[in-house]
């Protein structure tokens, strides 16, 4: 088998996997509620917490992540594909958990599958990036979608100052396209800011 056949087959089982919604099946067989009627309406672990119990949005969280890890790790450390084949497998986790056939092709945020593809992606510092950019923006914005698009973008930017190579590159500007994509709608919306000095800039602006 080619690695470009390989790679159509590992990409296709990665969405497959990554459009199962674990976290609203969490919500009704844990907590007999429909998590997408709490907090923002996505179908993601975020609202396994909001529906008000830890124990399973813990849960949802680890599936949602463990959504992203099995492919892109069996492409790496198995086959040794190409890292730009990869990061293609990657992706398709994303695409599914965002774009999921369950749910008539609607689906989260897909913030922790996104971390579970990361974990598995040949080169680690990658995930410390990410996780590095969504801290210090969870930090200083109140809103959770200016706070999740802080990872892709600044992953971005410093990919392109340090000249990252062409997978990181592929990968994380896939990524900065779901999240626009996702959260369109949110990110209309000024971002506010936790940090009194940048509110006052911001109420001067």
């Amino acid at each position: 088998m080619t690695d470009i056949s390989l790679t159509i087959l590992l990409a296709a089982a990665a969405y497959l996997l990554g459009s199962c919604p674990f976290s609203l099946w969490v919500g009704r067989w844990l907590l007999n509620k429909d998590v997408r009627e709490y907090g923002d309406g996505n179908p993601g672990a975020i609202n396994v917490f909001r529906a008000g119990d830890v124990k399973a949005g813990l849960i949802a969280v680890v599936l949602d992540i463990g959504k992203g890890f099995p492919f892109v790790f069996i492409a790496h450390f198995r086959f040794g594909l190409p890292e730009l084949l990869v990061a293609a497998i990657g992706l398709s986790a994303i695409l599914g958990h965002a774009c999921s056939p369950f749910l008539r092709f609607k689906g989260g945020k897909a913030v922790a599958v996104t971390g579970g593809a990361l974990l598995a992606l040949p080169q680690p510092h990658l995930l410390v990036i990410f996780i590095a950019f969504i801290v210090t923006a969870f930090l200083l914005i109140e809103q959770d979608a200016w706070t999740t698009m802080a990872a892709p973008v600044g992953a971005l930017a410093y990919l392109i100052i340090t000249q990252g190579s062409s997978w990181e590159l592929m990968f994380t500007l896939g990524v900065l396209i779901l999240f626009t994509i996702k959260q369109y709608e949110s990110l209309k919306t000024i971002p506010r800011f936790r940090l009194k000095p940048l509110r006052w800039y911001q109420s001067r602006s």
